[in-house]
């Protein structure tokens, strides 16, 4: 492998191995793992503000004593960084030059100006470390005789070179197809499928449905005719409901593999007990209230809802000091027996993405998770949100399915939305259309809903675009 050509690369590899092996194994108490953080917590502050442009600005009131005084529960001392600092450094924002990257990769800049996301070895090396560690266990239960897919654009992104390394180092042999691209589309993509046949698949969950609704209309059973055993679903928000759906879809395991972004890479990766846990031996992590910026205490049953903040702990081409990804999550210490003793992360969607329904504040995931909750075997989904005369919100489902094996489940869901949410639901079939394959390229409300309320956003101008080039 490459790293054997690189001295450098492939101590880090073994060092970072080790590491995680033990990790995993048990062998780290919070003493250990308390002082790796304020080490390496120490070390990339002092990087940064050396070598960054941005951050030698930013953090021109923190000495060099008070960095070496440092303590993790000391960050809030430390200035955040938001996307839009992002958008606005742009190179300023690295701390190696591009030529010291192996691979330059960029955001969609769907949404506001693309922000460069190059890698150096190191930062490949650590994200992809914690991957392969965490997928080991949950690709081994399906054999060792595997192809998995990897649908993602590899253009300036890096999902296949991401997955494609990562099965690399486990053994699985890989073909990475992007079905919306002119050279691939759908047809062939789904023929490959068969042919080889592959047997897992990394995609987001939008992706997952669509290539199941094409199957359809070729005449092909998803079930049947396809040899998937897991999904390795990714890149928009999933909640148990679209999640459980999708497996039923492909008759497979469907997991959520991965919480990941361009800017601040692995943040969280699934692991055989099924939870997505956290990578602590290179990331910190804080929860925040969006409003007052203050840390978010556990709530009674351990949970911490808020904004994710995170502070990368390696040395790379752009490591980030107290990022702001604008995500909520819920964060539970992990319980005796974890597959991995990390917290567990559920990401319930953009802080920007909640829905203000009579009065009840709502985020994606649970609004999602709670109208598709009666519903299985559906291609494809869209909310709509209307207010009536007397200014009561109303929201209505439109799913792609077979009415006639659903009539018995519109009314529990109705009842379901009515109870939680004090709003009435409509169902009814038909299909949505494009725009609702644009979530990883845009946000999940811009893709998924359809609110009538207000004026559209630039997401959604930048969703619809989207889906027009997909129509």
């Amino acid at each position: 492998m490459f790293t054997q050509y690189d001295p450098e690369s492939a101590a880090l590899t073994n060092e970072l191995r080790n590491q995680f092996d033990a990790f995993i194994a048990g062998g780290w108490d919070a003493d250990m793992l308390a002082s790796h953080q304020t080490r390496r917590l120490r070390e990339v502050l002092t990087y940064v503000r050396a070598n960054s442009p941005f951050y030698r600005e930013r953090l021109a009131g923190i000495t060099d004593a008070d960095v070496s005084a440092l303590r993790i529960d000391d960050l809030r001392s430390v200035p955040f960084t938001t996307k839009d600092d992002l958008r606005k450094a742009q190179l300023d924002i690295l701390s190696r030059p591009v030529s010291d990257a192996w691979v330059f990769y960029e955001t969609t800049g769907t949404t506001g100006a693309a922000t460069p996301c190059p890698r150096t070895n190191g930062d490949t090396i650590h994200n992809n470390t914690v991957l392969t560690a965490y997928y080991r266990d949950v690709l081994a239960a399906h054999g060792g005789d595997q192809v998995i897919g990897i649908s993602g654009p590899t253009e300036l992104h890096a999902t296949g070179d991401t997955f494609g390394d990562v099965c690399r180092n486990l053994g699985h042999a890989v073909a990475k197809m992007w079905p919306h691209s002119p050279v691939i589309g759908f047809e062939r993509a789904l023929e490959v499928m068969r042919l080889l046949p592959v047997t897992g698949l990394f995609c987001t969950p939008g992706m997952a449905m669509r290539l199941a609704q094409k199957a359809v209309e070729e005449g092909l059973d998803p079930r049947r005719d396809f040899s998937l055993d897991v999904l390795m679903l990714t890149g928009e928000l999933m909640s148990p409901s679209l999640l459980e759906n999708i497996g039923v879809l492909w008759g497979a395991e469907a997991r959520n593999a991965l919480y990941a972004s361009q800017e601040a890479s692995v943040l969280a990766a699934a692991t055989s007990d099924g939870a997505l846990r956290t990578a602590p031996l290179i990331n910190l992590y804080e929860v925040i209230d969006p409003e007052t910026l203050e840390p978010v205490r556990p709530d009674t049953d351990g949970v911490r809802y808020g904004e994710l903040v995170v502070t990368n702990l390696y040395s790379g081409a752009k490591p980030l000091i107290r990022y702001r990804t604008g995500d909520m999550v819920r964060m539970t210490d992990p319980a005796p027996g974890a597959a991995v003793p990390a917290p567990a992360v559920e990401a319930v969607g953009r802080v920007r993405d909640r829905l203000l329904l009579n009065g009840h504040l709502v985020n994606g995931y649970d609004l999602e998770d709670l109208l598709l909750r009666r519903f299985r075997g559906y291609q494809d989904y869209q909310i709509t949100v209307a207010r009536d005369d007397r200014g009561r919100d109303l929201l209505s489902l439109t799913l792609k399915a077979d009415p006639d094996h659903h009539r018995d489940d519109i009314a529990p869901a109705a009842g379901d939305c009515l109870d939680a949410l004090d709003t009435p639901l409509t169902v009814g079939f038909g299909t949505p259309g494009p725009i609702t394959s644009t979530g990883a390229m845009v946000s999940w409300k811009a893709a998924r809903v359809v609110d009538l309320r207000t004026d559209p956003s630039a997401e959604n101008s930048s969703a619809e675009c989207i889906a027009a080039t997909r129509a």
